[in-house]
């Protein structure tokens, strides 16, 4: 039998492709619109101490439900105090004769940071997982239809 020849059409495997490059940019703009967050850092009454003596903190805002104090420096960081029971009183007042501006969370708003959990980046895994699956089964199935196609003629 002779096969005819026919020009092998690209546009399916080039619209499979452009596709998968679309949602790969997708994901990589919700991932970078989810990372402008404030990061706080963690750090010890020493370091908390030694910054309220050097007038380095601009405000501070407590949480009272968690026990921690946030505090933006005048250089721009972001730095979380854990505080120790009943002694949010007494840092107030230490704040309030430094002349830093003290603030405290809502209820609700303090009740939604002591739920929220870190993610640790298990949907990024998850997504990337689903992408890999998704780009195979493209593969697979352009295979099998080239093969039939072939297998036609």
């Amino acid at each position: 039998m002779i096969r005819p020849i026919r020009a092998f059409k690209l546009s399916r495997t080039v619209l499979c492709v452009a596709g998968v490059a679309f949602a790969c940019m997708l994901a990589s703009a919700a991932s970078a619109a989810a990372e402008t967050t404030v990061v706080y850092v963690k750090e010890s009454q020493q370091a908390y101490e030694q910054q309220l003596a050097s007038h380095e903190i601009q405000s501070a805002t407590f949480n009272k439900r968690v026990r921690s104090l946030h505090l933006t420096l005048k250089n721009g960081q972001h730095v979380l105090y854990r505080y120790p029971a009943h002694d949010s009183k007494s840092l107030e007042a230490k704040l309030k004769a430094a002349g830093i501006p003290v603030s405290a969370l809502t209820p609700k708003a303090a009740k939604a940071e002591a739920a929220k959990t870190p993610v640790k980046h298990k949907l990024r895994y998850i997504a990337g997982g689903i992408l890999i699956v998704v780009i195979v089964i493209v593969v697979v199935v352009l295979l099998i239809d080239r093969r039939r196609k072939h297998a036609q003629e």
